[in-house]
């Protein structure tokens, strides 16, 4: 059998346990809670869940989505999060194969995942995320320069904080201007924090790029929100995520375009 097939396999189910440890921040983080005491357990019932119960993707099904003890219904959220994450870990294996920088992206897409669903239900990020993703960026940073495309450590650790400054200087000036502007807040902390990640990742100059991209995606959903709630705030970090993805994987080509005067040859 193709040794990348089963590699992907792997991943897939690799993908689908660290999904299933996602969902355990999502809900406690936002509540301050430890996401390893106590042990997964229902939330109506207090139930601690089986073995066999809490296996990724195949025990929601197998249960209906509800608590075998109490029979209470079991959000697809969890579902959801744990098949998320094991098709994303297998598109990054898709795109990166096993490469050194494949490991540090699946950290920082965990994060990502976790600040995305939590910023939807509670308007903040965790720092646990936020800023244990800076750590973790400058750390990838030090043993994987690659991830700066350079082989020096010392450079790569250089070029993480130079991103971490810029990605989370950026938006804390827009900020600044807005909040003087606007006379109220625009910008929360928790968004400056999850740039500096982005940055401390992906460099200053992606990180630029997710800045100015992230307002594409979030303009249209914000209209959507006006309209149907009168409520102009929306959570922002996803939008930044999903800036930050797209820089990612097609940074260089967008930068590349805009610098070879691409706009004026539309």
């Amino acid at each position: 059998m193709d040794i990348n097939f089963l590699a992907g396999i792997f991943i897939f189910i690799f993908g689908a346990v660290i999904g299933s440890f996602l969902n355990v921040c999502i809900v406690r983080l936002p509540l301050e809670k430890s996401v390893v005491f106590p042990s997964s357990h229902c939330v109506a019932c207090r139930a601690p869940i089986a073995w066999y119960d809490n296996i990724p993707l195949v025990s929601w099904v197998l249960l209906g989505g509800r608590c075998r003890m109490c029979k209470g219904k079991i959000s697809f959220r969890y579902w959801l999060v744990e098949l998320l994450t094991a098709v994303s870990f297998v598109l990054f294996y898709r795109y990166y194969g096993l490469q050194p920088v494949l490991w540090p992206y699946l950290v920082m897409l965990s994060g990502f995942i976790v600040a995305t669903f939590v910023d939807f239900e509670h308007r903040i990020i965790p720092d646990e995320v936020s800023i244990g993703g800076m750590i973790a960026g400058l750390a990838f940073s030090l043993i994987i320069p690659q991830l700066h495309g350079t082989n020096s450590h010392l450079l790569g650790v250089g070029l993480s904080l130079l991103g971490l400054l810029a990605g989370g200087g950026c938006i804390y000036l827009m900020g600044v201007i807005g909040d003087f502007v606007f006379k109220k807040e625009t910008m929360g902390g928790g968004d400056v924090k999850l740039m500096g990640m982005v940055g401390a990742f992906l460099g200053w100059k992606l990180a630029l790029l997710t800045f100015f991209l992230a307002p594409f995606f979030g303009a249209g959903f914000g209209i959507v929100e006006k309209i149907r709630t009168k409520d102009s705030t929306i959570a922002y970090g996803p939008f930044l995520i999903m800036g930050a993805l797209v820089s990612l994987f097609w940074g260089d080509k967008i930068i590349y375009f805009l610098l070879t005067g691409g706009l004026s040859r539309l």
